[in-house]
């Protein structure tokens, strides 16, 4: 039993409820009980409600000298299109962590985006008797997070279309002009922002009445060539008729067209920044630095080029402290940051994570979730997050199903909103087997990195005890630390308890050092190609588009960076259709981009939608509201 003054019994029913419906059966905290139950004293967060608080970085500062408490992340076997629990499992075990077996705990999540909320997958609060709560405020505006990424991100882009159609129709001079101009005095000085700018040129000079012709031009104009912007508008709706678009069709805009799109609010390297920034100035630093596109001449043009870094920095003030929320049990939970996945490193925040060990001590636990599979997810959390943090997990866990290893194993095509075939939902223990390929090359690529090891074996009503058992063979012959059934779905945080053991033993027997899978100072093909062998790739073939950017983030300086590979989650290929653990084959560079804010370079496998779109029939069908009570109905 805990100690904790939070911490409640979860009275469990079969069969398990709608996840609304469990989580508006449940009275939240106070979220002020939650933060004191954390030793987290009242002038280190803001209250947004009841039920929320923005845990201020204040709150890191003061604890600066305490141990961290052991650092898990969670991953999993590549994934079917429903999804294998990997949200449910983190807040299931840290549920068991905390509520069964008295240990100091933080579950670390990112923030969801509306987009799949309305549309596809639902909601990512967890699930069942495994959720973080108000379940309705998790999933849709939280502190106005992604609000604030959509406002800046939104600004960068105004600001890009704008100057280059001032610059289209003003000589140096003029420009000089309007962006120097004389005060009521007569005298003329630098925004402070302006002198990065001067910097980058190499131009010593305070007093813009002595600069040069050559350097007025050169500081005034940006000489942006439009067909290098990368950077696009964002909205947090799946909207597929913004994925292409034209602008300047206004008669004011003189012509001014060009063609560009959206992309999902999350997708946003501003999203990347926020996740992977450490402090406030580091976050303006980020920011300031985010490339948009080239001028003609070749030379990267930065938000602080355009003047407009801080302005971005004023937006994300408030955004860079995490969101302090709960679990089902009255666990406490920081949610922060949500970057895609794919051509981002889909993990949640830096700071949320340094902020959480500090909190729980030594000897207590915060477990974080990677997005996707383990050869994306947890690849990614080890060499662009670790990396960037400083910080060393103990523990990797790999999350697996019954329902997964079968499909690896041959099993028929699993496809969402399809009701599952009859080899998902009867016992096969050859199928099982078959599939543990998948798991082993997982597991053997988590072990690389220097952490123990354990399968997290999420049970479903139709799975057997003899599959099971075949999963937990196959998981300690492949060098797993422990291979545990969990029932965290339908029992809550006791469904995990064994879990929880097992990563109690994993870190307390862990003192190694994180071991990456490439150093940095390694070229960028050889760093793609390291990360291409861990998928069982027998060589790279580069698109000659691909080699054309890789040749010019070299020479602009941006190959000591780390990889975020964009990668289909369906595959260790880039087939998404090559399901168990494909070897041999060659992977495909189509496109290589580059994310210097956040700091990494992108390589494109196959083509990646930026943008979701709505179905059919999307999940906004059923959601509403009781106007009686005012609560949420129909979230999934």
């Amino acid at each position: 039993m805990s100690s904790s003054k939070t911490i409640r019994r979860l009275e469990v029913v079969s069969p398990v409820p709608a996840d609304i419906d469990i989580a508006n059966s449940v009275d939240p905290l106070p979220i002020a009980a939650i933060a004191e139950d954390l030793n987290l004293g009242s002038k280190h967060y803001d209250l947004y409600g009841k039920y929320k608080a923005k845990v201020l970085l204040s709150a890191l500062d003061e604890l600066q000298g305490s141990e961290d408490g052991y650092y898990v992340v969670i991953g999993g076997i590549t994934p079917t299109p429903l999804g294998e629990g990997k949200s449910t499992t983190t807040v299931g075990l840290c549920q068991a962590l905390g509520a069964f077996l008295d240990k100091k705990v933080v579950t670390c999540l990112r923030q969801p985006s509306q987009g799949p909320t309305f549309g596809i997958k639902g909601g990512a609060a967890g699930g069942g008797y495994s959720q973080v709560i108000p379940m309705d405020e998790f999933n849709l505006h939280l502190t106005g997070d992604i609000h604030a990424i959509t406002a800046a991100n939104n600004l960068l882009a105004a600001a890009i279309d704008t100057r280059i159609f001032h610059e289209a129709s003003q000589s140096d001079k003029a420009l000089f002009n309007r962006l120097c101009p004389p005060n009521k005095e007569g005298k003329r000085t630098f925004a402070n922002i302006m002198f990065r700018r001067l910097q980058k040129l190499g131009i010593s000079k305070t007093n813009p009445d002595e600069l040069t012709p050559d350097e007025v031009k050169r500081f005034a104009r940006l000489d942006i060539d439009p067909d290098s912007i990368t950077w696009r508008r964002v909205m947090d709706v799946n909207d597929r008729f913004l994925r292409k678009i034209t602008v300047g069709q206004g008669p004011d805009e003189k012509g001014m067209t060009r063609e560009t799109g959206f992309d999902i609010s999350v997708a946003s390297e501003i999203m990347a920044v926020l996740a992977l920034t450490t402090s406030l100035a580091d976050m303006r630093e980020r920011l300031g630095r985010m490339v948009v596109g080239n001028s003609k001449a070749g030379e990267p043009i930065t938000a602080d080029d355009l003047g407009v870094g801080g302005a971005l920095t004023v937006l994300m003030k408030d955004a860079i402290n995490p969101t302090l929320m709960q679990t089902l049990e009255g666990t406490p939970v920081l949610v922060h940051a949500g970057p895609f996945a794919n051509i981002a490193h889909g993990n949640s925040s830096i700071v949320a994570d340094k902020i959480a060990l500090k909190l729980v001590g030594k000897g207590g636990f915060v477990v974080t979730e990677a997005g996707f599979g383990a050869d994306i997810g947890t690849e990614k959390f080890m060499n662009i997050k670790c990396r960037y943090s400083g910080l060393v997990p103990q523990c990797a866990i790999v999350v697996a199903t019954i329902r997964a290893l079968k499909m690896h194993g041959g099993g028929p095509e699993v496809v969402a909103g399809k009701p599952l075939d009859h080899a998902y939902t009867t016992e096969n223990v050859a199928l099982v087997e078959a599939g543990c390929v998948n798991l082993a090359r997982h597991i053997a690529n988590s072990k690389a990195y220097g952490v123990n090891v354990i399968v997290a074996i999420n049970k479903f009503a139709t799975d057997t005890e003899t599959e099971m058992n075949a999963v937990r063979t196959a998981a300690l012959a492949a060098g797993a630390f422990d291979a545990v059934v969990c029932t965290h779905h339908a029992h809550g945080g006791k469904g995990a308890v064994d879990l929880g053991i097992a990563v109690q033993r994993a870190c307390e027997s862990q003192s190694g050092t994180l071991k990456f899978l490439y150093p940095l100072d390694i070229g960028i093909k050889e760093k793609i190609e390291a990360i291409a062998k861990s998928y069982g790739a027998s060589g790279v073939e580069y698109s000659e588009q691909s080699e054309k950017q890789i040749e010019m983030y070299s020479k602009q300086g941006f190959s000591n960076l780390p990889i975020c590979m964009a990668k289909t989650q369906y595959s260790f290929s880039h087939i998404a259709s090559q399901k168990g653990a494909p070897s041999g084959f060659v992977l495909p560079i189509r496109d290589v981009r580059a994310s210097i804010g956040a700091g990494f370079i992108y390589p494109l496998v196959g083509t990646m939608s930026t943008m979701p779109g709505l179905p059919t029939r999307p999940c906004f069908f059923e959601i509403d509201v009781d106007i009686a009570t005012g609560k949420v109905l129909g979230l999934s």
